[in-house]
C-alpha cells in the first residue's frame, strides 16, 4: 500500500469520525486490503455533475463524511455567488439505500450554514426537484440519487437556480470549493435546524398541474381512456407521481407490476434497475403480454429515463431503443402542435450529438431549429437559458432514454414522458394503428436510422488509465477506414474542431470541451467513442442508415443496417 493510501487510512482512524466508521476500517484494514485500497486511493471525485460511488467507508465513497464535505464547499460557493440574498436550497432524494439519510445530512449541513432549506418528506422523482427550484425560487438544489446504477452506489447531483445541473462557470467554481474541503472538521455539521422546512403535497400538486398542461391532444385521451397501459417503477420514485399524471390525463387501464411497485433500495427482481436493459423490464413484459396490453413503460429509480415496449408488425413485443422513442416523441409534439395551430416560428427541439441523426433530419424537413449540444441535459438546459426568450424550447432528448418536454422543467423528465408517450400511442390508435407503425412511417418519410450502443466497463485503478489509453489511441492514430468505408470527418470535441480528412481543413467546434470523439464515414454511417463522467465505462455509438422505401421491405433493411453494424463492431476490434 503506498504512503498516501496509508496516510489517508491513517487520518480516518485517528480523526473526527464516528466510532462505526472507525470500526469499519479497521475491518477492511485487517480483512480486506484490496477493497480498503479503493476506498483510499483517491478522493470520490465532485464532477461537473456532482458525486457517485460505491457507499461505504473511504475517501472513494459514498457516506456521511464525503456528503457533508461536497455540501458545505457548495454552501460556500452560494453564498459567494449570491451575498446578499437569503440563499434557498431544495433537497430531493430516491429509493436508494442511504438516499434519506444522505438527503438529511446535506439539509443539515445547507442550514447551519444559514441557508433555508426545502427538504422533500418522503422520496420524490429527480425532475420535480428541478421544479421545485423554479417554482420556489431557490439558489441551487440537491438530489440524493445514482439514477439506474447497481444497488451498492448513491450519489449527489447538485443544480443551480434555473433548475438545471450545474455547468461553466460554476461546476468549476463549486468543485474548487469542494476540493478546499480537507477535513469533516471543516464541516457545520448541525445548529441550524430551525432552517429546515418539509414540502410534500403543495409542491405535487403544483408539479402535476405544470405537466398536464403539455397534452396536446386531451380529447383523444378521453376518447382512449381505456389504452391498455403497463407501468413499472421498477421499485423507484416514479410510483409516487407516475400513476396518478396518467389518471390526469385521463387513462382509466393502467397496470402497475406488483412486484416492482414498492420502493426498495435493494432493487430485489432486477440486476439493474435500469429500463435500458430488458432484463429489467422482463417481469414488465410478462405482464403486458399477460394482459395483450397496448403499451408497457418502465422508469428508474429517480424516475427520469423511460423505457417502453410496443407490439411490432408481427403482433410480437419489442423492446424500443432511446433513439426510437425519441424520434416518435420529438414528431408527435412537433406535428401535434402544428395540427393545433400551436406551432411558432421561434420554436426549437434540441438534442445531444450521440442522438439519432434522424431528428436533425425530421426537423429541417419541418421547417423547425434543431440544436445540438454535449451529452447530458444540463447542456440543453444551458442552451434555453442561452436562447430565451428570443426562442422558445419545445422539446428535448438523448439517446439514454431521457426527454425534457416544454419549458418549466429543466431535467428530463420520465413522468411527463410517460404521460406524453402513453398519449401518443391513443393518438396512434385513435387512427387505427399501432406506435410501432406509426415509425415505420417516419422511416419511409425521412429514411431509416438505425443506433447500437456498447457499453465497455474498466474497473478499479486501472481501468480509468485503460480507458485513457484508447481514448488517446483513437485521437492520435485515427483508423483511415471502418468497415471498408472511408473516415471522411472526424470530429474532436475535446480539440473542439472538425477536421474533413479529405481537404485536412479543420474547422471550430462551437461546444464546451468534452473527451468525445465521432468518426463520419463516406457511406454516412457515424462512430461515436466517449468514456462515461458517471462510471468507469467507454461507451460506443454506432449510427447507421438506409432509405426504406416500403413496409413490406423494413426486415430486408433491417438485416442490412444489422449486418453493417456488426462488421464496424468486428473491424473497431469491440467484440
Amino acid at each position: 500500500m503506498d504512503t498516501t493510501i496509508q496516510n489517508k487510512v491513517a487520518q480516518w482512524l485517528n480523526g473526527n469520525y464516528d466510532a462505526d466508521t472507525i470500526a469499519a476500517v479497521r475491518k477492511l484494514q485487517e480483512g480486506n486490503p484490496d477493497e480498503l485500497n479503493d476506498a483510499f486511493y483517491r478522493n470520490l471525485e465532485f464532477g461537473t455533475g456532482g458525486l457517485r460511488g460505491i457507499m461505504g467507508v473511504g475517501t472513494n465513497r459514498m457516506n456521511k463524511y464525503t456528503v457533508g464535505m461536497a455540501t458545505q464547499g457548495f454552501a460556500n460557493y452560494l453564498k459567494q455567488a449570491f451575498p446578499k440574498e437569503e440563499i434557498k436550497v431544495a433537497l430531493a432524494h430516491d429509493s436508494r439505500n442511504n438516499s434519506r439519510f444522505f438527503a438529511e445530512t446535506a439539509a443539515n449541513v445547507f442550514a447551519a450554514n444559514g441557508i433555508k432549506v426545502f427538504l422533500f418528506e418522503s422520496l420524490r422523482p429527480t425532475p420535480e426537484l428541478s421544479f421545485t427550484i423554479r417554482h420556489l425560487h431557490c439558489h441551487g438544489g440537491v438530489v440524493l440519487t445514482a439514477s439506474h446504477n447497481p444497488k451498492e452506489y448513491n450519489g449527489y447531483k447538485a443544480y443551480w437556480n434555473d433548475g438545471a445541473q450545474l455547468v461553466p462557470p460554476h461546476d468549476k467554481n463549486v468543485i474548487r470549493e469542494v476540493e478546499n474541503i480537507s477535513s469533516p472538521d471543516e464541516v457545520k455539521w448541525s445548529g441550524g435546524e430551525s432552517n429546515i422546512t418539509l414540502i410534500g403535497k403543495e409542491i405535487d400538486e403544483a408539479y402535476l398541474s405544470e405537466l398536464q398542461s403539455l397534452s396536446i391532444n386531451p380529447e383523444i385521451n378521453r376518447e382512449q381512456h381505456d389504452l391498455k397501459i403497463v407501468y413499472t417503477p421498477i421499485h423507484g420514485t416514479g410510483i409516487t407521481m407516475v400513476p396518478e399524471i396518467l389518471k390526469r390525463f385521463g387513462f382509466t387501464n393502467v397496470t402497475i407490476v406488483e412486484e416492482q411497485a414498492t420502493p426498495n433500495g435493494n432493487f430485489p427482481t432486477v440486476v439493474y434497475p435500469n429500463p435500458e436493459e430488458s432484463e429489467a423490464m422482463s417481469l414488465g413484459l410478462k405482464k403486458a403480454k399477460e394482459l395483450d396490453a397496448d403499451i408497457l413503460l418502465g422508469t428508474d429509480p429517480d424516475a427520469d429515463r423511460v423505457g417502453i415496449a410496443v407490439k411490432d408488425l408481427k403482433g410480437n413485443w419489442v423492446l424500443l431503443n432511446g433513439n426510437q422513442t425519441g424520434v416518435l416523441l420529438f414528431n408527435y409534439i412537433v406535428e401535434g402542435r402544428k395540427q393545433k395551430g400551436l406551432q411558432q416560428p421561434n420554436d426549437f427541439i434540441a438534442k445531444t450529438v450521440v442522438t439519432s441523426d434522424l431528428i436533425d433530419v425530421f426537423a429541417a424537413k419541418n421547417n423547425i431549429s434543431c440544436y445540438n449540444t454535449l451529452t447530458g441535459f444540463k447542456w440543453i438546459a444551458d442552451l434555453i437559458r442561452r436562447k430565451e426568450p428570443q426562442e422558445r424550447f419545445i422539446c428535448g432528448g438523448e439517446e439514454s432514454y431521457g426527454y425534457m418536454i416544454g419549458n418549466n422543467i429543466r431535467d428530463k423528465d420520465a413522468v411527463s414522458s410517460v404521460a406524453m408517450i402513453c398519449e401518443m400511442a391513443a393518438f396512434a390508435r385513435s387512427q387505427g394503428k399501432s406506435l410501432f407503425e406509426l415509425l415505420i412511417n417516419i422511416y419511409l418519410r425521412y429514411g431509416y436510422y438505425k443506433e447500437h450502443l456498447i457499453s465497455i466497463t474498466k474497473k478499479g485503478m486501472r481501468g480509468a488509465e485503460e480507458i485513457a489509453e484508447m481514448m488517446r489511441g483513437y485521437r492520435e492514430n485515427p483508423p483511415a477506414s471502418i468497415n471498408g468505408s472511408a473516415v471522411v470527418t472526424l470530429y474532436d470535441y475535446q480539440l473542439q474542431q472538425v477536421k474533413d480528412i479529405r481537404t485536412g481543413e479543420i474547422k471550430a467546434l462551437d461546444l464546451p470541451k468534452s473527451n468525445v470523439l465521432q468518426f463520419v464515414l463516406a457511406s454516412g454511417d457515424k462512430i461515436s467513442a466517449r468514456p462515461s463522467g458517471t462510471e468507469p465505462k467507454i461507451k460506443f455509438y454506432f449510427s447507421v442508415n438506409a432509405p426504406l422505401d416500403s413496409v413490406e421491405n423494413f426486415d430486408k433493411v433491417t438485416a442490412e443496417l444489422d449486418k453493417k453494424i456488426d462488421g464496424i463492431i468486428s473491424d473497431l476490434h469491440l467484440k
